[in-house]
């Protein structure tokens, strides 16, 4: 049993910026393999790092776990649905564990099979502070004061460009007029992680901030490393499955050669691939003689798999020593060239928008969807964005690699991807005043061999131009490889699945002509150097501008009209005093212009109207309807109205939907008027011009102001009011008879 009262609790403070972080252990979760608590101003979070004794049979994987539990009770919320609990996690929470676990997941001892698993847990929230760079401290700070081996410490920082400047883990608010937003993560002394969103940014002001990022860090990993020194627990032992060095070198010696060769005889991934699997089939029939001996022997035969990966480690070491040595690629590419593109638009119909791009055997076709606000996603976390108009699915089928498995919804990964996609074209999306639709795009990966991420990034910007979204500029993206052997590095353009599976770093960088919209790295070696990560920069650089040569040849701007299948939307504005009158008792009038003219209306609370239908003309009339519900007659304003009743002394016109005024005989015409029913009939269209509006909110209209091209006060002066006559006593009006083409009724109100 636990003494609690020999609970020993222990706090320590550090630095990251300016932003002073708080870390505590010893009070909670006694049985956690390390714990603690790790606060910024009122934001709290709790970490738990725990390791199974034990190790599942056959496991030929690290299995590590890393869960954020985000809590709503954090911001003093309660959960909405019908549950009114937390269920499955958001894609916030999603893509915050998967930038912990691809900071963490390196530096675990190689061949390590014990479960290891992290959960971060957010008890308070002050809507200041960003929990992400937060959860990555407390995961090493749990890990380091635990029993676990592990090559720690690590931290993380945020980086942002607020009035020209960069800043160390800005606020919340802050970041809402920030140019970037960078997060690092990295040890004592590389970097080894990145995940960026930015507007445009160019590759100085990126290395700038990536260098201030690591140096942020270093007083946080000191404090870390005092801590261990402090209190950590003796670290346990860890069940390693390492590949037997007699096989290795057996394996080897009897591959090396075969190998190459296929290498270098092939450059089409499914010839290499075939050549492959007939060589392992070939080795693991020599093994079953082998294997027979060993087992006469006394000796444990070598499994199958064991064989492959032991092939596999081979096939890893001559891949990278061409690359390095030679500058061979496995594709017979360079280290700069890409690989063959092509990109189109307008592939499907129906839909509002679609672009296909494909570099190499790497293909995605991303659809476009236009819709009204009330379509945006609800966000139901943390931090103070509780909706979005802009979203970007990605979905990663089994076809795309010619293999098989169950559909299960998307992945940690698939969320990751098109969270990096969304982030590079976020800044180029036109803003809701301008464009006022919520836009969806889903990246369908067609053909995998490398970077369909940044395929997604192209496809996407073929798919937005296709569909009439008014894009500030094409956004194009690539990526970058890193294979180190020795003192020989080679940066990689372009890398492919096989380059990207034995290399040190996957490093991707979207962006327009004009700078650099999202960035994301992992690195598998202990370093990165300041002038590779700067190699690295440039020749991204140099391949958007490539990638977005062959994207405009396919689309050079966005269309200047929407498809015909899309929806119709326009804005108004009106006095927020009348929505009542728009919205009638119990929403009557709202839907009977919704039924009438099939359209969806939306208001919101400071008068802005948002009207959508399946083509124009249904959308316009719905907003004259709405016009003539809330606009007052403006004295002085010309309008075209239709006659709605005739008198003898004059006619009605509705001049604003719902709203009619009187033109007096005297001011039909710039001649006498004779005979009001001769001259005009019910349903004519004509021009007149509002001349008052009385305490009873009666409008008086003229159309001989609109023939003479009065202003309001000569209306006025030559307006006798109702009851007179007619015109001939007026100035100007009492020679204008004119005859019949005066008269005729017909031919004056066409040229109205």
């Amino acid at each position: 049993m636990v003494d609690i009262a020999q609970n020993t609790v222990r706090t320590y403070t550090g630095k990251v910026g300016d932003q002073e972080i708080v870390i505590e252990t010893g009070k909670l979760a006694m049985q956690a393999g390390g714990a603690v608590t790790i606060r910024v101003g009122d934001t709290m979070l709790f970490c738990t790092a725990t390791m199974s004794r034990s190790v599942r049979e056959g496991l030929d994987f690290f299995p590590l776990s890393v869960d954020y539990e985000e809590k709503l009770y954090a911001a003093g919320r309660i959960p909405g649905g019908f549950l009114r609990r937390e269920g499955r996690p958001t894609d916030r929470a999603v893509l915050i564990s998967r930038v912990i676990d691809r900071t963490l997941r390196p530096l675990f001892p190689y061949g390590m099979r014990n479960e290891v698993q992290i959960i971060l847990t957010s008890l308070a929230h002050d809507s200041e502070t960003h929990v992400d760079m937060l959860g990555i401290i407390a995961a090493s700070t749990a890990i380091m004061i635990s029993d676990i081996p592990w090559n720690g410490p690590v931290a993380g920082a945020r980086i942002g460009l607020i009035d020209g400047e960069l800043v160390v883990n800005p606020s919340i608010p802050e970041m809402e007029n920030s140019e970037l937003d960078l997060r690092v993560s990295g040890t004592g002394d590389a970097i080894n992680m990145v995940e960026c969103g930015a507007n445009e940014v160019d590759e100085e002001t990126m290395l700038r901030a990536l260098r201030m990022a690591h140096e942020a860090i270093q007083p946080i990993i000191a404090l870390q490393n005092e801590m261990r020194a402090d209190i950590g627990k003796e670290k346990a032992e860890a069940v390693l499955m390492l590949p037997d060095e007699d096989l290795k070198s057996a394996i080897k010696e009897r591959t090396h050669d075969a190998i190459a060769a296929i290498i270098k005889e092939t450059s089409e991934k499914e010839d290499r691939a075939e050549r492959m699997d007939a060589l392992v089939e070939e080795v693991l029939a020599e093994y079953v003689d082998i294997n027979a001996a060993r087992e006469e022997a006394g000796d444990e035969p070598y499994s199958e798999k064991d064989i492959k990966n032991a092939i596999g480690d081979v096939n890893k070491s001559v891949v990278r020593r061409f690359i390095t040595d030679d500058g061979v690629r496995p594709d017979g590419r360079d280290t700069t060239t890409i690989r063959q593109l092509s990109s189109e638009v307008g592939l499907i119909p129906r839909v509002h928008g679609s672009g296909l791009f494909q570099r190499g055997l790497t293909q995605v076709l991303t659809i476009a969807t236009l819709g009204t606000p009330r379509d945006s996603q609800m966000l139901d976390g943390l931090e103070q964005e509780d909706s979005k108009r802009y979203l970007h699915h990605y979905n990663f089928p089994p076809f795309s690699t010619g293999e098989t498995w169950f559909l299960r919804g998307p992945k940690r990964r698939e969320i990751g991807h098109g969270n990096l996609a969304e982030n590079a074209l976020l800044p180029m999306i036109p803003d809701e005043k301008e464009f006022p639709y919520t836009i969806r795009l889903v990246s369908e990966v067609m053909s995998s061999n490398g970077s369909t991420s940044m395929a997604s990034v192209c496809g996407s910007t073929l798919s937005l131009m296709d569909a009439g979204v008014p894009i500030k500029r094409p956004v194009a993206g690539i990526a970058m490889g890193l294979i180190k052997e020795g003192d020989n590095v080679a940066v990689l353009t372009d890398i492919q699945g096989l380059e990207d599976h034995l290399g040190d770093m996957d490093f991707k960088v979207a962006g327009t002509e004009k700078g650099i919209t999202a960035l994301q790295m992992d690195i598998k070696i202990a370093g990165l150097p300041d002038e590779v990560m700067t190699k690295a920069l440039m020749q991204a650089k140099d391949a958007r501008m490539q990638i977005l040569d062959v994207m405009n040849a396919a689309i050079s701007a966005p269309r200047a009209e929407l498809r015909d299948s899309a929806p119709r939307m326009i804005t108004m504005k009106i006095d927020p005093e009348k929505i009542g009158a728009v919205i009638g008792p119990g929403g009557k009038n709202v839907r009977g212009i919704q039924d009438a003219h099939k359209v969806t209306v939306e208001i919101a609370e400071d008068g802005t109207v948002f009207i959508a239908g399946d083509d124009g003309p249904s959308v316009y009339m719905a907003q004259d309807k709405i016009r003539g519900m809330t606009e007052e007659a403006e004295p002085g304003r010309i309008y075209t109205g239709k006659i709605t009743r005739i008198e003898g002394y004059g006619v009605f016109v509705e001049f604003l939907p719902g709203k009619d005024g009187l033109v007096h005989v005297s001011q039909l015409a710039d001649y006498r008027i004779q005979s009001v029913e001769a001259e005009f009939n019910v349903g004519d269209e004509i021009m007149v011009m509002v001349t008052d509006v009385d305490r009873q909110g009666r409008v008086r209209l003229s159309r001989q102001a609109v023939l003479e091209g009065w202003t309001l006060e000569e209306a006025k002066q030559n307006d006798s009011g109702i009851g007179s006559s007619g015109g001939g006593n007026k100035k100007r009006g009492g020679d204008r008879r004119g005859g019949g083409d005066r008269r005729g009724g017909g031919n004056r109100r066409n040229k109205d």
